[in-house]
């Protein structure tokens, strides 16, 4: 997530929502996007309603659901034109990726 520290960003990598330091209405987000990517049909009216009732808005609800699709969407053409991940390799084997920042620039 845009402006988290490195712990919440290897837990997210990792899809290890409940290990992420995030709060509560992060975590019902990135559940729901859980959800989405994972069982998008067993959604319910009710699943949204948790999203409002932790203070997401209309508008955030929706953009959530835009960005979850268009992950989704990439990553089906990717796996369809056999597209790989460059970094994948260095991830499986817990080697951390150069950040801009560490390259000297």
């Amino acid at each position: 997530m845009q402006g988290s520290d490195d712990h919440v960003c290897d837990a997210l990598a990792k899809a290890d929502v409940d290990g992420a330091e995030v709060s509560d209405a992060e975590r019902a987000m990135l559940e729901f996007a859980t959800l989405l990517t994972r069982h998008a049909w067993k959604n319910t009216p009710e699943d949204v309603q948790r999203l409002r009732d932790v203070g997401w808005s209309e508008e955030q609800i929706g953009e959530t659901v835009y960005i979850t699709a268009l992950f989704a969407m990439f990553n089906r053409i990717a796996d369809a034109f056999g597209l790989q991940d460059p970094g994948f390799r260095q991830r499986a084997a817990g080697v951390q990726p150069m950040r801009p920042a560490d390259s000297g620039g």
